[in-house]
């Protein structure tokens, strides 16, 4: 696949939004390239504990290629340092669903807050990315729904402007995959996937052993062979929760460093999107059928 040339990157943070019913207004970062107009946008939701500042191997990469990325700090961010006897504990992954629903609704103001930047977006080419739980977030916006583990009943939180997603190292079934400590602590993770029908890329370890499930690192797989639709899946060998580092640079919780690989979910994640936003742009046909696949025995990639 060939990459657009790098550009500079202009990033803002925190830009407030006012959130009424959340407890704690809503607090992101956007990051763009500084030329270029008509530009489309990413939406990215962070894994558990991290925030805004997290995950610049690819949100900078990203947008140094052609994408306005938006980064909101969830209520579960360490940076917002929520109780875990705080009432809204119990719904945050519902929050995490209205944090970008929220952003979705205000890209007007995210766009005046960086300068240069309103009236060089694109709104009809919308995509979300998200690691971990955040990867279940997005899921909601592509059509997944979390079910009552009483009632069985999942609520409908698609949004039509999402039109491709990104689920990195996103958890998979509920029910009898779970582990007891995962099924009595995290409700939320009863994942209906039949309903997931927008178009999707799943990137998985298969050295993700998850302590919440007892299928191992096939249980990441899930939102792949469980969703409708059209869908690919990367599969990275020797790569575990962090996929060779696409927390930060350098961050503690990344115990399989492996530059090559980010560099290659780099490459990857930015073919799909291009292809998924662009109807007509071959490089995510160029990515999948080309050696960049397998690229130093790095991973796989299959699609239906």
């Amino acid at each position: 696949m060939e990459l657009s040339t790098p550009t500079a990157v202009v990033s803002v943070k925190p830009v407030v939004l006012p959130a009424p019913g959340r407890g704690d207004d809503l607090r992101v970062r956007v990051s763009a390239p500084v030329t270029g107009r008509d530009l489309p946008i990413i939406l990215f939701s962070h894994g558990y504990g991290s925030s805004l500042d997290g995950y610049g191997p690819l949100t900078d990469f990203w947008a140094a290629h052609g994408f306005v990325v938006v980064q909101p700090t969830h209520l579960d961010s360490r940076t917002v340092g929520l109780a875990p006897d705080d009432p809204r504990t119990p719904r945050l992954w519902r929050h995490r669903v209205e944090d970008l629903l929220l952003v979705l609704d205000r890209l007007d103001v995210l766009a005046a807050a960086v300068p240069g930047l309103v009236d060089r977006l694109d709104p009809g080419r919308i995509a979300a990315a998200g690691h971990s739980f955040g990867g279940q977030t997005v899921g909601n916006l592509l059509g997944l729904r979390v079910l009552d583990p009483v009632t069985g009943a999942g609520e409908d939180l698609s949004d039509p402007r999402i039109t491709a997603g990104v689920l990195l190292a996103t958890a998979g079934a509920g029910g009898a995959g779970l582990t007891a400590f995962a099924a009595e602590n995290f409700p939320f993770l009863n994942p209906d996937f039949t309903t997931m029908t927008t178009p999707a890329l799943v990137v998985a370890g298969d050295r993700d052993d998850s302590p919440l499930t007892v299928r191992g690192p096939e249980w990441m797989a899930d939102p792949y062979h469980l969703s409708p639709g059209p869908k690919s899946l990367l599969t990275l060998y020797g790569a575990e929760h962090s996929l060779g580092g696409i927390a930060g640079y350098e961050v503690r919780e990344t115990t399989d460093e492996h530059p090559a690989r980010v560099a290659l979910i780099q490459r990857v994640t930015w073919a799909y999107l291009r292809s998924a936003l662009y109807p007509g742009d071959d490089s995510w046909a160029r990515a999948a059928a080309g050696p960049g696949r397998v690229e130093s025995g790095l991973g796989r990639i299959e699609s239906r």
